[in-house]
């Protein structure tokens, strides 16, 4: 999978443009207003979500930091200010693209589709659909699902990968939507569905936040590949070679794994803890960014 990871999602940034040449659009506008807007979720643990105090935090917020950071140097104001704006996994492109956000620092995969609209950083994790189920629940795999309720949470690709698999193997699935992960999170937790599908980064996330081991696991076999990126405007070189080389200085500086381990590995601001060890494919996409190789 390294290959595929590595082919592609980092194409070599164009240089940087003179300053005769002026700005992109969306850096033009951060420029005039002195402000980046920042798009987060509240409850995607631990790309992004709120701390005990309502405030947007995050692995995938940090990453933004250090995009801002660049976006600072290209358009010459070291004190830029942030704006954070909450999106949900409906409305996450649309914002990007009806200039609402300038970047999404979220949990979302990078696909084909989605590309035709908006623009995503090198890659920054890399998950798959599965399934949360109850810990007494007989479900080990998406087939012992045959007739029963799903929740996916609306908007994202793991509703379509359910449609795709409950089409394919004709399980007679009933799909049911919610608005965000934790609304999904609860209709599980009330008996309203059989399964949670989505990302199991996020499944984790959500069962470790919620103390819920106990209650809920997860299972099967992945039902999707799903590699995650930062999400902006497309069709701006300009600001596609800040965005990548914000990435490449986090990797260069060798700042990008011990991020990596603050979110995944450690104890998260809010207490849980998810033990998830960076994967060989991830890793060797970091190795890709290093400038120094």
């Amino acid at each position: 999978m390294a290959n595929l990871l590595t082919a592609g999602l980092l194409a070599t940034p164009a240089a940087a443009q003179t300053a005769g040449e002026g700005l992109s659009p969306t850096l033009a506008n951060i420029k005039a207003t002195h402000t980046v807007r920042l798009g987060y979720r509240e409850s995607s643990p631990p790309f992004s979500f709120l701390d005990h105090s309502n405030r947007p935090i995050g692995y995938s917020l940090e990453l933004c930091d250090a995009i801002v950071d660049e976006i600072g140097v290209e358009v010459d104001d070291a004190n830029l200010k942030v704006e954070y704006v909450k999106v949900t996994s409906d409305d996450r492109i649309p914002a990007v693209v009806d200039k609402s956000i300038d970047l999404e620092c979220g949990s979302t995969t990078a696909n084909a589709e989605r590309s035709k609209l908006v623009a995503f950083s090198p890659l920054m994790f890399v998950a798959g659909t599965k399934l949360m189920v109850p810990k007494g629940s007989g479900v080990t795999q998406v087939a012992d699902l045959k007739g029963k309720t799903v929740v996916v949470t609306k908007g994202t690709t793991n509703e379509l990968a359910m449609h795709n698999v409950d089409a394919k193997q004709s399980l007679g699935l009933k799909i049911v939507t919610a608005e965000d992960h934790e609304q999904s999170y609860q209709m599980l937790a009330d008996g309203k569905a059989d399964a949670f599908a989505t990302d199991d980064i996020l499944l984790y996330g959500l069962i470790a936040r919620h103390k819920s081991q106990d209650k809920f696991r997860v299972t099967g076999d992945y039902l999707s590949y799903d590699p995650y990126g930062i999400m902006y405007r497309k069709g701006e070189p300009q600001m596609k070679d800040v965005v990548e080389r914000a990435f490449r200085k986090l990797a260069t500086n060798h700042d990008i794994i011990p991020l990596y381990n603050k979110w995944f590995t450690a104890r998260l601001p809010t207490g849980e803890k998810l033990n998830v060890a960076l994967s060989p494919q991830l890793e060797e996409a970091f190795k890709v960014l290093d400038e120094n190789q």
